[in-house]
């Protein structure tokens, strides 16, 4: 597997495999919570491209296999999107993406959130040192979790 730090808006032909593995990422997220109402399945390429946090990325020779999104300040890292290529599911691609950006913590809190019903998911991040902070319902209906890491120093 190899990581990259590319940048969906200063590539386009990157952009339409980002946004496609987004797509279908998302869409197994959707089957797990029975709604398909989650924004990174609303997104397109000009949201995807116009969002200005870091990336990065796990490939298995030229196929995406996975992408990791956050922002990040001097006190925090909020991860907003965890994504892994449905044929790749299941090889530690999400927890080696995961460990990548904790390894970049620097003691700061990380929080991130997943849909409720999402059980692989609250798993992967529980794995990893989260822990739930609580449920909220973000749209009318869609249940996510909210978890945190504190920071390690």
């Amino acid at each position: 597997m190899i990581f990259s730090s590319p940048d969906p808006a200063s590539d386009p032909y990157f952009a339409v495999t980002l946004l496609r593995l987004q797509k279908t990422s998302y869409a197994l997220e959707a089957e797990l919570i029975g709604d398909d109402r989650i924004p990174p399945l609303l997104e397109d390429e000009v949201e995807l491209t116009a969002w200005r946090g870091r990336w990065l990325t796990a490939w298995d020779g030229v196929d995406l296999v996975g992408a990791i999104a956050w922002w990040e300040d001097d006190d925090r890292i909020d991860i907003e999107k965890v994504m892994v290529s449905p044929v790749a599911t299941r090889r530690g691609i999400a927890s080696a993406l995961l460990r990548e950006v904790l390894g970049r913590a620097s003691g700061r809190e990380i929080v991130v959130a997943t849909g409720r019903a999402n059980a692989p998911a609250v798993s992967l991040y529980a794995k990893h040192g989260f822990r739930v902070e609580g449920d909220e319902q973000v749209p009318p209906g869609i249940w996510i979790t909210r978890l945190r890491r504190a920071g390690q120093g």
